[in-house]
Formats: C-alpha cells, sequence, structure tokens
C-alpha cells in the first residue's frame, strides 16, 4: 500500500518504478530517456511499472539527460505593443504541451542589440522563435547558419535558413487599398513605420502596387506608436489625401486624436485605416477600419515549427497567414475626389 500524506497517495517516484519492474533506478532513467540502450525485456517491464503506477516523469529532468535545456527562447522587438500578447500566449501554450518552459526578452525596438539577444537566448534554450526581428540581414544569416534551431516570425528573408511564419502583411494592405480605391479615393497618405521593418517594407511595396488602383500615395515617415502617430498627423493635410493608411493601428489611433485637434473630421473630410486590429480599452478603437491576422494562429504555428525543428530537424517552405478586412466607421467617400 503506497504512503499516504494528509490523506492523499504520495507521488510516485522512480525508485517505486524500479522497484515493481526489478530494476535499478537509474536503469528506468536509461529507459525513459532512451540515453542508453537497454535489453528489450527489462525495458518492457519498465513500462508495464510505469502505467500500473501511474508514474509521470518529470519533462525538465528527462530534457537535462538528454543535454536539453527544457526552455524555449522568444526575441520580440517590444513588450508594451499590444500585438503580441496574443502571439506568446499561443507560443506558450505549445511549449507547456511539449514540456517546455518560454523565455521572453524585448530588444526595446533596438535592432543593434538584436543579435546579442539571440545569442544570449541559445545559450540558454533549446530554441530561439525571433519575433518582427529587425537586425541586418547579414547578422541575421550568421545566426541561421549556426546549429541551433531558430524560426522567424513576422520577417520573410528569401536565402536564409531558417523556417518562417508570417502575416501576409502585401496583402493586408492591397485589400486597405482596394477598400478605398472602391469607396471613390484617389489620393492616400501613408504614415510609415520604422525603417528597418520588413513588414513596413512588405506595405509598401503594397501602395507601390496599389497604382493599379488608380491610387496615388504619399509616403510619409513616422513610426509606430501612437505618439508617432500624433505628431506625424499634421504633414497629412499638405499632400491633399482624402484618406490616411498607417502603419498599426497605435499610429493611426494618435492621428485621429490629432485631427480632431486641428479640427479634421473623420471620416467626413478624411477616412483613416489602422492595420493589426489591436485590442485597446479606447473609445476610438472601436470604430476603425483596419486589417488582422489570427495572432494565436500565428504564435501556434511559429511554436510548433520550432519544436518540430528542435525534436525533428524539420524544415519547410515560408507560410503566410492571409489578414482580413474590418470596414467600421472611420473610413467613407470622399467628399470630393482629387
Amino acid at each position: 500500500m503506497r504512503n499516504v500524506r494528509q490523506g492523499r497517495p504520495a507521488r510516485v517516484t522512480i525508485s517505486d518504478v524500479g522497484e515493481a519492474a526489478g530494476v535499478s533506478a537509474s536503469t528506468v532513467s536509461r529507459v525513459l530517456n532512451g540515453t542508453a540502450k537497454v535489453d528489450p525485456a527489462l525495458a518492457a517491464r519498465v513500462h508495464d511499472a510505469v502505467r500500473e503506477l501511474g508514474y509521470r516523469p518529470n519533462a525538465a529532468a528527462q530534457g537535462l539527460a538528454r543535454g536539453e535545456k527544457g526552455t524555449i527562447g522568444v526575441l520580440v522587438p517590444n513588450l508594451a505593443n499590444p500585438y503580441f500578447p496574443d502571439v506568446l500566449k499561443a507560443v506558450s501554450a505549445v511549449a507547456r504541451t511539449h514540456g517546455r518552459r518560454v523565455m521572453v526578452m524585448e530588444s526595446n525596438d533596438d535592432p543593434s542589440i538584436e543579435h546579442d539577444l539571440v545569442e544570449d537566448l541559445m545559450r540558454s534554450c533549446d530554441g530561439v522563435l525571433l519575433c518582427s526581428s529587425r537586425m541586418d540581414r547579414s547578422d541575421l544569416a550568421v545566426l541561421s547558419a549556426r546549429d541551433h534551431p531558430l524560426v522567424l516570425l513576422d520577417r520573410i528573408v528569401p536565402g536564409i535558413a531558417a523556417p518562417a511564419v508570417s502575416a501576409d502583411f502585401f496583402g493586408g494592405m492591397m485589400l486597405i487599398c482596394g477598400h478605398l480605391a472602391q469607396l471613390g479615393h484617389t489620393r492616400v497618405a501613408y504614415l510609415s513605420g520604422p525603417e528597418v521593418s520588413w513588414a513596413n517594407a512588405e506595405r509598401i511595396r503594397a501602395l507601390e502596387a496599389a497604382k493599379a488602383f488608380g491610387l496615388s500615395v504619399t509616403i510619409l515617415p513616422c513610426g509606430s506608436s501612437s505618439r508617432h502617430g500624433y505628431e506625424a498627423a499634421a504633414g497629412v493635410a499638405g499632400t491633399g489625401a482624402t484618406a490616411l493608411t498607417t502603419y498599426n493601428d497605435l499610429v493611426a489611433l494618435g492621428a485621429v486624436t490629432r485631427m480632431r485637434e486641428l479640427g479634421v473630421r473623420v471620416p467626413e473630410e478624411l477616412s483613416v485605416v489602422g492595420f493589426d486590429d489591436i485590442e485597446l480599452d479606447h473609445v476610438a478603437h472601436t470604430s476603425l477600419t483596419t486589417v488582422s491576422v489570427p495572432r494565436g494562429q500565428l504564435g501556434k504555428q511559429a511554436a510548433e515549427m520550432l519544436e518540430s525543428l528542435m525534436t525533428e530537424g524539420h524544415d519547410g517552405e515560408p507560410v503566410y497567414l492571409s489578414m482580413e478586412l474590418h470596414v467600421r466607421e472611420s473610413t467613407a467617400p470622399p467628399v470630393q475626389n482629387g
């Protein structure tokens, strides 16, 4: 009869399994960890004892026995950006099902330190998920060439030996351009994101392609925060644009705030479109036309890619997740074209 503590069965130990199977605890460990060849008959007795006793191996301990750390690392540009919580939650859920922990670091929107941070994560973790990286392609090539599992999220780099999954930012911006063209807009301004951002470059590539819709686009330097949107909004007036599209929802909300202060009515005088459909406790968010990607699915696929790479070495073609347009109250036909 098992020992009980406070009316509950004591946890079954590896020694209990060994005693039931008639082998040493070290033999049980070798069988369960797969770290050495064990006589098949002994292995069968160990597995029978595990099932009979309901023994649950410690995943972290098993990983250490195989030379693993039981942890995956995730690097994001900014933890304050509301785009990432859903991604991180999904990554954590996948990692948990595989008995792994998650270590999260941020670069504070500084591409110059990303390389060093990834190196730190590689030393501490079995695999690394690099989100929205803005480091130079050459640095990324050096990291991906190392014998260490690395997966890119929201950046696709041809020729880089690392699996990748991303939102289809090009497709998302094309949806926006199509929507504005259908409303009758012909002159559009874009508040651009960080210059080194691949996601921003994809948006700009779509805006250039949108000339096929009859759109004339003016690109204005901005950034990725609501403060950046607020500060850059005044420059929109000089472009003659009847519609404004932005790097993300934060920029859009900052721009809307400034436009209202300047007496510009949204959407009567200026249509405004965001990007990402982030969740904010902000009244303006509920009325903002924007595009979104299922961020939970994005994180899930990236984490599963990393797990496959760590355990089986499987690689594959880049994966793009389609974005969806959400038409709300911040867009309308222009008062007059041109």
